[in-house]
């Protein structure tokens, strides 16, 4: 076995490994969990606004 045995092989691990990665990160399992991770940053921002809504409501009464 020499250098380019090795390097083939390294490629072709490599090659199944970026499919396998690709099938992992588009399955229908993970769809829930990664639209839930994307919505996170509106999240945050609905509650601080929703936080000084309450806040602005009771300074009011």
């Amino acid at each position: 076995m020499d250098i380019n045995d090795l390097r083939g092989l390294s490629t072709l691990f490599l090659m199944v490994s970026f499919i396998g990665l690709c099938f992992w990160a588009y399955s229908r399992k993970r769809k829930n969990t990664f639209d839930e991770a994307a919505n996170l940053p509106f999240a945050e921002a609905d509650a601080e606004l929703n936080q000084r809504t309450v806040q602005e409501e009771i300074q009011n009464d």
